[in-house]
């Protein structure tokens, strides 16, 4: 650890809740996949629910295989999977990126990836302000040009867009 920072979360802890989780994933694939059909039609092949039933059944194995593992390895308890200064630092950039997507539903892409930019230069680089909507804006001019003039790919757009007619 960093010269006593705390431990908030063993390496045993995470291994454990993330085989859960990918047993439950596997549990809803295989259980959309029942629904669906895992069998093989003679004239037409496999049924729509025939691949992902394997694909679940192959990641439940797994994460059972790993939920044993995680749950006799007891020396992983004591190593440390992240420390408060750690997850401050995933937090600086996993919150800002969280509003970003929700942003993207109401302003559009190129104004949320804008400010995305400016905000993380000016918070996090410690740029100014200025330099760093500037640069935002350069970004997202670029983005724009690049997938709705070149490439004739729409992108989510917001009110400012469909006010310049896009």
């Amino acid at each position: 650890m960093d010269g006593g920072d705390e431990k908030l979360v063993s390496i045993r802890a995470m291994d454990i809740a993330v085989a859960m989780a990918l047993a439950a994933a596997a549990a809803v694939v295989i259980a959309d996949s029942l629904r669906l059909g895992v069998g093989w039609r003679e004239t037409e092949g496999p049924t729509s629910g025939y691949f992902p039933f394997y694909i679940g059944v192959f990641l439940g194995v797994a994460s059972l295989v790993n939920l044993a593992r995680a749950w006799i390895d007891r020396p992983s308890g004591n190593r440390v999977f992240v420390t408060r200064t750690g997850i401050k630092r995933v937090l600086a950039v996993l919150l800002p990126f969280t509003a970003y997507v929700i942003a993207l539903g109401f302003i559009g892409i190129y104004v949320a990836s804008a400010l995305y930019v400016a905000l993380f230069m000016w918070g996090i680089g410690r740029y100014s302000p200025a330099r760093g909507l500037a640069v935002g804006i350069v970004i997202a001019s670029i983005l724009f040009l690049m997938f709705e003039v070149w490439f004739l790919v729409p992108l989510p757009k917001g009110p400012i867009e469909h006010l310049l007619g896009y």
